[in-house]
C-alpha cells in the first residue's frame, strides 16, 4: 500500500515551514525552526516534507496563495535536503523509495525555484547514498534532459538538466570511479555533448557547465572526448544565449590550465571571440568569463608566447573594462568625508592569523608577492543557483559597501594587463602609452581613475619602459594626491605604491629628494585623508614601500612614527588593521633603527594605549598581537619595560582558550575558540622571549601563573596543526634562551615531541601545514640536545627511530629532511654511542640530505656529532666512504662556523683512522674529484 501523509500532521508541518522562512514573526520563527529540528530525525518527517515538496494532492487542497505555496516548499526542499544529510542512512528502503519518487517527479514542476531545491535534494541523495544506490537515476535524468521520449516538456529537461549539473558538480570523484569495470563518466560525457544542442537555452547552459565540472581533472574520459568536447564549444560560441557562451568561456578557460596544446593552434579566432565577449555590456558576467581567458592564458608559461601577434587587440579591450561602470560610478561618485565616523559591524571583515614560516636553519628562505589577485569563480550558469538554501542575499548592501572589495571586470582586466606586462614588457606598454596620454588628464573622473589603474598595472612588468617618463607621471600622481573625488586619490596611493621600489633605490641623492621623498611624505600624507577608504589605501601603499624601501627609511624613521603614531589617535576600528601592517613591517625591515629612545617613547605609548582598548575576546588581538611580536624583535631588550604585562595577558588568552577547548570537549553546547587566539598569543610569548635577556624572560616564564609549560604541553598536543606550529617554534626558542626553566620540564615534554615526529600521525587533507610543524618539532630537537646534552640519552633511541622515518621518506620535503638530519647529528654530539650502532643504516641519507644545507653553526654541530658517531663505528661507513670524504673537504673549503677547529679536528681523526684502514689509500682518494683531493691533502696532511 502507497504512503499517504496524514492531513493533520501535514498541516502543523506546513505551518511550522511557513513561519520558519517567514521573517514577520521572530518568536513563531524561532519556535518553527525549533520544532522542525525535532521532527527531522523521525523517518515519516522525510516523506511529508518529500510529499509538500512534490505539491501532492492533500497539501493542494490546503489552498494556500501561489506565494505561500512556493515558500512552503522551499522550506521543505530546505529541511529535507537537511534531514537526507543527517539522517538517510537510518531511513528504512521503503522511505527512500518513495522520497527518490516523490523528489524526481518535482523535477518537471512549472516554478524553476522549486525545481532547482529538487535537484539540489537530489544531489544530496546521492552524495550520502553513492552513485550505486540509485542506479537508475542518471540514466532517466539523461533521457529527461535529452528528451529521448520526444515529448518530455521544457520545464522537466530543464529540471533534469539542473540536476544533473549539481551531481555532476558535488560528485565529481565518485563518477569517474571504476563501478564493476564501468566509469559513469565515460557513459555521461558524450550525452552532455549531446544535450548541447537542445532546443532550450538553459539546458544547453546547464550541459556545458556540467561538462566543465570534469575539465580540470583531464581524467581518461575527459581526454578521450576532449577533441569532441572542442568541436562543441566552436559550434556554440555563435549561441545567441549569453548564459552559454559564458560557460563557452570557462570551457577554453579550463583548458587553457590541462591541454594548451589544444588551444594553441586556435589562438587567432579565440582572440576575436574572447575581444568580442568582454566587451559585451548588456552582462558583466559574460564579460567578466572573457577576461580570465587572458589571465589564464598569460599566467600558462607555454601558451602565453602565442598572445604577442593580438596585443594590439587584447591590451585595448583591457584598458577599456578597467573603467568603472555606470552603476559603480554612481555608488563612488562624491564619497563622503566619513573619517570621523565610528565603523559599521558590516564594515569589520573576520580577522585571522597570519600563516607562520617554520623554523628555517638551513637554506630555506620566503618567497613574497604582494599582487597576486585570487579568484573564486562559479562554475554554474543560472545565479539563482549560486547560494546555498536558505542564504539570503542582500545584493544592494553588499555591493554599496564593497565596490572595490567585489571581484570584477575591471580587477580582473588590471590583473591580467599586470601579467602581461610582466611577460611582454615594452610591448604591452607602447600600446598602453596612447591610452594613459589620452585619459590621465580626462575631464571625467572615471577615465583618469583607469589611467592610473593602468600605470599601476603595468608597473612591474614594463618598468624600463616607463622609466623614462616617470618624470613627469611621479609628480603628476603626486597632484592627484589632491584630486576632489576620494576615489582618483585612493588608486593613485596604490600606483605610488607599485613604483616604490624605483624611487627609494635611486642612486643620486638629488633625484631622491625629488622623487622618492615627495612620494613617501604624499603617500605618509593620506593616511590621514578625510575619507576612510583613502586612509586605507594610502596605509597599504606605504607598507608596500616599506617592503620595497626597507633599510632606505632609516633615516626618515622620526617622522613615519609620527604619523602612525597620529593614525593611531585618528582611525577607527577597520583600518587599525591596515596600521598594524604599517607599524609592523616597518618594525620588520628597519629593525634596531627603531630602538632609538625617543622613537619608543612615541611609538609605544600609542600601541600600549590601544592595547588597553582591544578585548580578549576580540579579533583584534591577532593583528596587535602580530604587530607586537615585530616591534618587541626589533626592540630586543629595550621591549622589557612592556614585557611584563603582554607577557601575563598572553598567558591569559592562552588558559582561556585551553579551558573554552576543553568545555567545548565536553559539552557540545559550547562553541570550541578560535584557535587563532593561541597561535597570536604563542608567536608573541615567543617574540618576547627571544628579544629580552635570558635572566629577563627566565624571570617572566618562571613567575608565570598558570605555569608557563603546563600550557605550552597542552598546545604541543592541540589538534590544530598552526598551534602546534606555533607551540615547537617557541619550545625551541625556551631552549635557546630559557633552558634552566625549561629543563625540569623535559620528562614531560619530551615524550610529546617523540609522538609528533611520527609521521604516521599526519592528516592527509592538512598535510603541507603537517609538515611545517614537524619542521619546527625537528629543530626544536636539535635545541634541545645541543642543551641537555647526555641526559637526552634515554630519548635517542626513541628519537632516532622518528627521525630515520623522515629522512627515509621520500614524500617529506627537502626542508623537514635537512632539519631532521641536523636534530639527529645534534644528539650525536653527546650521545654518541646509542646511535653509532645505526650508523651503516642512516649515514647515506645523512651524507645526502646535509651536503647542501648552508653552513652554519646548526650544521657544524651537526657534522661535528655525525663525526662523532663515525669514529665510534667506522666500519659501517664503506658503502658511503667517498661521500663522507667529499663532505670533509667540502666542510674544509666553506666552513667558518664558530666551531671550525674543533670540527676539522675530528674530521682529521677520522680520516687519519681510514687513512690507515684501507689497504691502497692513494687509489681510494683518486675515485674523488681533484679539488677535493687537494683540499683533504692541504688541511688534513692526507
Amino acid at each position: 500500500m502507497a504512503w499517504r501523509p496524514e492531513q493533520r500532521s501535514m498541516q502543523e508541518l506546513v505551518g511550522y515551514l511557513k513561519d520558519a522562512l517567514s521573517g514577520r514573526d521572530q518568536n513563531a520563527q524561532r519556535y518553527a525552526t525549533m520544532m522542525l529540528g525535532q521532527a527531522k530525525s523521525t523517518p515519516a518527517t522525510a516523506n511529508y516534507l518529500a510529499y509538500i515538496l512534490s505539491d501532492g494532492p492533500i497539501f493542494q487542497d490546503l489552498g494556500l496563495s501561489p506565494a505561500d505555496n512556493v515558500l512552503v516548499r522551499s522550506s521543505a526542499a530546505i529541511n529535507l535536503k537537511n534531514t537526507v544529510r543527517a539522517h538517510c542512512k537510518a531511513f528504512p528502503q521503503s522511505n527512500m523509495v518513495y522520497i527518490r519518487s516523490a523528489v524526481l517527479s518535482t523535477l518537471q514542476d512549472p516554478v524553476s525555484q522549486v525545481r532547482n531545491f529538487a535537484g539540489s535534494v537530489i544531489s544530496e541523495i546521492v552524495q550520502k547514498g553513492g552513485i550505486l544506490a540509485w542506479p537508475e537515476l542518471l540514466p532517466e535524468l539523461l533521457a529527461l534532459a535529452g528528451n529521448e521520449s520526444s515529448n518530455v516538456s521544457n520545464d522537466a529537461q530543464e529540471g533534469a538538466m539542473s540536476a544533473l549539473a549539481k551531481i555532476c558538480e558535488d560528485n565529481k570523484q565518485s563518477l569517474d570511479k571504476d563501478y564493476h569495470g564501468q566509469r559513469p563518466l565515460t557513459i555521461i560525457l558524450p550525452k552532455l555533448l549531446d544535450i548541447t544542442s537542445s532546443q532550450s537555452a538553459k539546458v544547453r547552459a546547464f550541459a556545458l557547465a556540467s561538462i566543465n565540472a570534469f575539465l580540470p581533472q583531464l581524467s581518461q574520459a575527459v581526454v578521450n572526448s576532449l577533441d569532441s568536447i572542442l568541436a562543441r564549444l566552436f559550434h556554440l560560441a555563435d549561441d545567441p544565449s549569453d548564459s552559454v557562451r559564458r560557460n563557452v568561456c570557462r570551457s577554453f578557460t579550463q583548458i587553457v590550465d590541462v591541454a594548451p596544446d589544444k588551444v594553441r593552434p586556435h589562438m587567432g579566432g579565440l582572440v576575436d571571440f574572447f575581444v568580442l565577449q568582454q566587451r559585451n555590456t548588456d552582462d558583466p558576467d559574460l564579460a567578466l568569463d572573457a577576461a580570465e581567458f587572458w589571465l589564464s592564458v598569460s599566467e600558462n608559461r607555454s601558451l602565453c608566447p602565442s598572445l604577442a601577434p593580438f596585443l594590439g587587440q587584447i591590451v585595448p579591450v583591457l584598458l577599456e573594462s578597467m573603467v568603472y561602470d555606470e552603476e559603480d560610478i554612481l555608488r563612488l561618485e562624491g564619497d563622503a568625508d566619513d573619517a570621523d565616523q565610528e565603523d559599521r559591524i558590516e564594515d569589520l571583515k573576520p580577522q585571522f592569523a597570519t600563516s607562520k614560516t617554520p623554523r628555517i636553519i638551513t637554506n630555506g628562505h620566503v618567497g613574497t608577492n604582494g599582487d597576486i589577485v585570487q579568484t573564486a569563480l562559479s562554475n554554474h550558469p543560472d545565479n539563482d543557483d549560486d547560494l546555498s538554501e536558505g542564504e539570503i542575499e542582500d545584493g544592494d548592501d553588499i555591493a554599496a559597501a564593497n565596490v572595490e572589495d567585489r571581484w570584477n571586470l575591471r580587477k580582473c582586466s588590471a590583473a591580467a594587463l599586470d601579467v602581461l606586462a610582466s611577460n611582454f614588457h615594452g610591448a604591452v606598454f607602447a600600446v598602453t602609452l596612447p591610452y594613459l596620454t589620452e585619459n590621465l588628464r580626462h575631464r571625467d573622473w572615471p577615465n583618469r581613475e583607469a589611467a592610473v589603474l593602468a600605470i599601476g598595472a603595468v608597473a612591474d612588468g614594463c618598468m624600463d619602459a616607463v622609466t623614462p617618463h616617470l618624470s613627469d607621471l611621479v609628480p603628476y600622481l603626486l597632484s592627484l594626491l589632491e584630486d576632489g573625488e576620494p576615489v582618483i586619490r585612493l588608486i593613485t596611493c596604490w600606483a605610488l605604491g607599485r613604483y616604490s621600489a624605483w624611487a627609494s633605490h635611486l642612486q643620486d641623492p638629488d633625484d631622491k629628494k625629488r622623487y622618492f621623498e615627495p612620494m613617501m611624505g604624499g603617500i605618509l600624507n593620506k593616511m590621514l585623508d578625510k575619507n576612510k577608504r583613502v586612509q586605507e589605501a594610502a596605509a597599504s601603499a606605504f607598507a608596500n614601500l616599506e617592503e620595497k624601501a626597507t633599510k632606505c627609511l632609516e633615516p626618515y624613521c622620526g617622522p613615519i612614527v609620527r604619523q602612525f603614531v597620529q593614525c593611531f589617535a585618528k582611525y577607527k576600528d577597520r583600518n587599525m588593521f591596515i596600521l598594524y601592517d604599517c607599524v609592523q613591517t616597518l618594525a620588520e625591515h628597519v629593525g634596531p633603527a627603531l630602538k632609538e629612545q625617543a622613537l619608543i617613547d612615541t611609538l609605544m605609548p600609542a600601541i600600549i594605549q590601544r592595547w588597553g582598548k582591544v578585548s580578549d575576546q576580540s579579533q583584534e588581538i591577532f593583528p596587535l598581537l602580530e604587530c607586537l611580536s615585530y616591534v618587541a624583535t626589533a626592540l630586543g631588550s629595550d621591549f622589557a619595560p612592556f614585557a611584563g604585562p603582554v607577557f601575563a595577558r598572553c598567558i591569559s588568552i592562552i588558559h582561556q582558550s585551553l579551558e573554552q577547548y576543553v568545555m567545548s570537549i565536553n559539552n557540545e553546547a559550547f562553541d570550541k575558540p578560535n584557535k587563532d587566539f593561541l597561535v597570536t598569543s604563542l608567536d608573541m610569548l615567543s617574540a618576547i622571549i627571544q628579544a629580552l635577556e635570558s635572566h629577563q624572560s627566565g624571570e617572566l616564564v618562571e613567575t608565570s601563573q598558570p605555569r608557563f609549560f603546563d600550557l605550552l604541553l597542552f598546545c604541543m598536543e592541540n589538534p590544530s596543526n598552526d598551534v602546534r606550529q606555533s607551540s615547537y617554534a617557541l619550545l625551541g626558542d625556551c631552549a635557546v634562551n630559557v633552558f634552566h626553566q625549561l629543563r625540569p620540564f623535559l620528562p614531560a615534554l619530551i615524550p610529546v615531541l617523540i609522538e609528533q615526529l611520527d609521521l604516521d600521525n599526519m592528516k592527509g587533507e592538512d598535510i603541507d601545514q603537517g609538515f611545517s610543524v614537524i619542521n619546527n618539532a625537528c629543530w626544536s630537537c636539535g635545541e634541545i640536545a645541543m642543551r641537555e646534552s647526555s641526559d637526552m640519552g634515554p630519548h635517542v633511541e626513541k628519537l632516532y627511530q622518528r627521525l630515520l622515518g623522515i629522512i627515509s621518506n621520500p614524500e617529506v620535503p627537502m626542508s623537514v629532511n635537512e632539519n631532521a638530519v641536523i636534530a639527529l647529528g645534534r644528539l650525536g654530539v653527546d650521545c654518541p654511542q646509542t646511535l653509532a650502532p645505526h650508523l651503516e643504516e642512516f649515514a647515506k641519507p645523512f651524507l645526502h640530505i646535509i651536503g647542501p644545507v648552508e653552513y652554519t653553526d646548526e650544521k657544524a654541530d651537526a657534522l661535528l656529532g655525525f663525526n662523532r658517531i663515525v669514529e665510534r663505528n667506522p666500519q659501517s661507513m664503506e658503502n658511503c666512504l667517498t661521500e663522507y670524504f667529499k663532505t670533509s673537504a667540502a666542510y674544509a673549503r666553506h666552513s667558518n662556523s664558530a666551531f671550525r677547529s674543533g670540527i676539522l679536528e675530528s674530521f682529521y681523526r677520522n680520516l687519519i683512522g681510514y687513512k690507515n684502514l684501507i689497504p691502497n689509500f692513494e687509489l681510494f682518494l683518486q675515485q674523488l674529484p681533484t679539488r677535493d683531493i687537494e683540499k683533504l691533502r692541504t688541511s688534513f696532511n692526507l
